[in-house]
């Protein structure tokens, strides 16, 4: 069985004085978005944050690879099959529908949809739609001739099934309720409403239909006819699909967790909840580790993982790249939308501290509470407090990890120029040079540690003496020698560009941790 969906040199390797440990479990997949039960009884995992569809074993939990992270699909959200077993996928940071043969052969069917999730195919009829406001329901041509518009306007379809009376089932997840749709007219019915924001539709084998609900975590089982519903099982927020292999009933979580539902409610846990990617880190007064993961936010103690709020949540800022602590239990964030938020979990609530900007990174709280932040497509850093921002630096290359002393000098890791400068009077010096790829930084007393993706290892820098060491090697960071990943845009409203950013964070016991985003886990490096 496979442990980790990282393919790269296993084994990272500390220097002599310290040792590395995982604080999270690596993750098996990269996310869990669409399912589907294939030709062979194996379900199939699209997974939008690797670009990779999985085929998974329903006894074994066996993981086997269709496409790879580096392979023909980009960011897939859902699949089906037709009668000749050849899969189709939506792509939807590039609106379009794709279908991959058996033998591995990669065609495009349909473009220019943008935001293209649910699909379906019936008696060897393919229809997609756009998981957008104003989202379009098509019927397509499976050999690329042309579509049919069977609905405009819709608000935010998702996952869709035909049901055994002939016409389509749509969860709308912008009104939370179910429709069902007359596929030659386009007329709609309201099925069910008032749910937990539904995200898929399949059916049983007794015709009725079953939707997960990614706001609430609930599996429910709803009599098309009458409305009425059963609660099969309580999983937490963030499910995303469903799928039946005979009367065995899977679900998936985007956060890459596959679950069978049991009778009375029980679960079994297929493949367990991983993180997607993660990406920056940060440490509050108390310890507890922020772990920022794009769609979801997480609180590492004790007690593992606990969800801090993901983009169904109330108040969430956005998807999370960048974190600082704010203090009194609030964080400062960077989100893919270009905007920093200061966010506070316990109550639900968030505000913009600055917005408008390309492609934001690392964020940091300076001593007088300005946030400083980078933006990495305009090469500058920034300062923003009480509604007013000051431009730092400009002209780096690509800056993307932020820190500040208590005096208020700037560090930032200059990914795109391989070195770490210091910003301090209006002037840029460089402080360390000759990196690879540079990105989170932190620091904790005169130490300023780095992680450089490149040569996937973890630096500690003596700001009093100006000595380096490298304290880890060998991380699961970035992605696998020889393997290019792609860089994901966005999705509607939703989100901006889906850009990985490898964090770091460092406690003032000497402990340090780092984004294994290659593996999907937190890693913790430790004197000993």
């Amino acid at each position: 069985m496979i442990s980790s969906r990282y393919r790269g040199p296993s084994g990272a390797q500390a220097a002599e004085g310290w040792r590395i440990d995982r604080a999270t479990p690596a993750s098996r997949l990269f996310g869990a978005n669409g399912l589907r039960t294939g030709p062979d009884g194996r379900i199939y995992v699209a997974q939008v944050a690797g670009s990779a569809v999985t085929a998974l074993d329903i006894d074994s939990g066996a993981l086997k690879v269709i496409s790879a992270i580096d392979g023909p699909i980009t960011a897939p959200d859902d699949i089906a099959f037709d009668s000749a077993g050849n899969m189709y996928a939506t792509e939807i940071t590039l609106g379009r529908v794709s279908m991959m043969t058996g033998s591995g052969e990669y065609s495009i069917i349909a473009d220019d949809m943008p935001v293209a999730n649910p699909i379906t195919v019936h008696q060897d009829r393919l229809f997609a739609g756009e998981c957008r406001m104003g989202g379009r329901v098509f019927e397509l041509d499976r050999n690329g001739g042309g579509r049919r518009e069977i609905m405009a306007d819709a608000p935010m379809p998702n996952a869709f099934e035909i049901g055994p009376d002939g016409k389509l089932y749509m969860p709308m997840m912008a009104t939370n309720e179910i429709w069902r749709v007359d596929l030659d007219s386009g007329r709609h019915e309201v099925v069910a409403g008032d749910l937990g924001v539904p995200d898929s539709v399949k059916f049983d084998s007794n015709g009725r239909i079953v939707s997960t609900q990614v706001a609430s975590g609930q599996v429910l089982r709803i009599d098309p006819q009458s409305g009425s519903r059963e609660l099969l099982a309580q999983l937490a927020p963030g499910l995303d699909n469903c799928t039946f292999v005979g009367d065995r009933l899977f679900v998936s979580s985007i956060p890459g967790e596959v679950t069978e539902i049991l009778a009375d409610g029980q679960v079994r846990a297929l493949v367990e909840r991983g993180l997607q990617w993660p990406m920056g880190l940060a440490l509050n007064q108390d310890g507890a580790l922020f772990v920022a993961d794009g769609g979801f936010a997480y609180m590492l103690g004790e007690n593992g993982l606990e969800t801090a709020g993901f983009l169904f949540s109330p108040g969430f800022p956005g998807f999370v790249r960048g974190v600082a602590s704010a203090g009194n239990g609030a964080w400062l964030t960077t989100n893919s939308l270009g905007a920093v938020m200061r966010w506070s979990p316990n109550s639900g609530e968030s505000e913009p501290v600055a917005a408008g900007f390309e492609l934001l990174y690392g964020v940091a709280s300076s001593s007088g509470g300005a946030a400083v932040f980078a933006d990495g497509a305009a090469g500058r850093v920034l300062s923003a407090a009480d509604g007013h921002i000051e431009e730092l630096a400009r002209g780096l290359d690509v800056p993307m990890g932020v820190a500040v002393t208590p005096d208020g000098e700037v560090y930032v890791s200059e990914s795109g120029a391989g070195r770490i400068v210091r910003i301090a009077g209006g002037r840029t010096e460089t402080v360390i040079d000759g990196l690879g790829e540079p990105q989170g930084i932190a620091l904790e007393g005169d130490r300023l540690f780095v992680v450089d993706v490149a040569a996937k290892k973890l630096i500690a820098h003596n700001l009093t003496d100006g000595t380096t060491e490298d304290i880890a090697t060998a991380l699961p960071v970035k992605a696998p020698p020889g393997v290019q990943p792609k860089l994901l845009g966005g999705v509607g409203d939703m989100s901006g560009p889906m850009v990985p950013f490898c964090g770091v964070a460092a406690a003032s016991d000497g402990r340090v941790y780092v984004s294994g985003d290659a593996e999907g886990s937190v890693l913790v490096v430790r004197p000993i």
